[in-house]
């Protein structure tokens, strides 16, 4: 019996592992016969969408998308002592 499930694991096509940068709001998802792609690079929809056009692709919304804004400092309280 272990030979068979060692055959089939051995056949079965290593999976990808897809990255999606998190430091751009948007990504370009590309179809094809082979499998696909996310290239996730774009700061904006129209500039995804023009590199997007006539292609087999789309462009979405970076899931994983981090602003890099400026950070702020936590609030600080002042401490009443009753």
């Amino acid at each position: 019996m272990v030979i068979p499930v060692t055959a089939v694991l051995a056949a079965a096509a290593p999976a990808r592992a897809q990255m999606y940068d998190p430091s751009y709001p948007v990504c370009l998802q590309v179809y094809g016969i082979n499998g696909g792609y996310v290239a996730c690079g774009y700061t904006s929809m129209a500039q995804c969408q023009a590199s997007a056009s006539g292609r087999s692709a789309q462009c979405i919304i970076n899931p994983f998308f981090t602003p890099q804004g400026p950070r702020r400092r936590p609030l600080l309280r002042p401490h009443h002592r009753r």
